[in-house]
């Protein structure tokens, strides 16, 4: 069985100042990264950690998943991460 994770981002918009717009676009362009990567690396770095626990955004099982899945999300999620931690 192959699980596939995915990470669903939300597009938004913020006002900058032109001085932080400018050095926002220097570092990425230092960097050779995304103007996106590295707001959104700043915006990490100010946030607190995510609570523990909490359940996974998406979930997806490749072709010919169980058919109760969606039922069970969290189980097969818990089972998939005994799994690769023991690999």
């Amino acid at each position: 069985m192959v699980m596939r994770y995915a990470c669903i981002m939300k597009r938004t918009t913020i006002m900058l100042p032109d001085d932080v717009e400018e050095r926002l676009r220097r570092e990425a362009r230092r960097r050779g990264v995304p103007l996106a990567q590295v707001v959104r690396e700043a915006v990490e770095r100010h946030l607190p950690a995510p609570e523990p626990g909490r359940r996974l955004s998406f979930f997806a099982f490749g072709e010919g998943g169980p058919a109760d899945a969606s039922e069970r999300v969290d189980e097969y999620v818990r089972l998939a991460m005994r799994s690769r931690a023991r690999d």
